[in-house]
C-alpha cells in the first residue's frame, strides 16, 4: 500500500511507539508542532513534550488503553483531538493521534 495518503491527509497524524517515544508524523503534524521543533521531535517521548499538569493525563493513555476524544478550539479554529491504542496480537504497540481541523457547525445524524 502506497503511504502517500499518510503525509498528505488534511489532519495532523502524531504515532508513538509503547513507551510514548514519538515514531511517525506527517506534514500536518509536523506543521502543527513547528514551533516545537516539528519533525525533530521523532525520537523524543511525547509525554515530556507536555507540561506537568498533563503529562499524568497522558500516561494515563498508555494505562488505560482506551481512546481519549475532545475538541479545542485554539486561535479560533475548532478541532477534534482521538488518541488511540493500537495493537499487534492484542499488545499495545503505541498511540495515534489525529487532530482533525472542524467546521463551525459539525452535522450530526442519529442512525438505526
Amino acid at each position: 500500500m502506497d503511504n502517500t495518503w499518510f503525509e498528505h491527509f488534511p489532519g495532523a497524524i502524531t504515532v508513538t511507539d509503547e513507551n510514548g517515544v514519538i515514531i511517525a508524523m506527517n506534514a500536518q503534524s509536523a506543521e502543527t508542532f513547528k514551533n516545537d521543533g516539528g519533525r525533530d521531535l521523532i525520537g523524543q517521548n511525547v509525554i515530556n513534550c507536555h507540561p506537568p499538569e498533563t503529562q499524568a493525563k497522558v500516561r494515563a493513555l498508555y494505562e488505560s488503553g482506551k481512546p481519549n476524544v475532545y475538541t479545542i478550539e485554539k486561535h479560533g479554529k475548532k478541532k477534534l483531538i482521538y488518541q488511540a491504542p493500537f495493537y499487534e496480537d492484542g499488545t499495545l504497540k503505541g498511540v495515534v493521534e489525529l487532530s482533525l481541523p472542524l467546521p463551525e457547525e459539525v452535522l450530526h445524524f442519529k442512525r438505526g
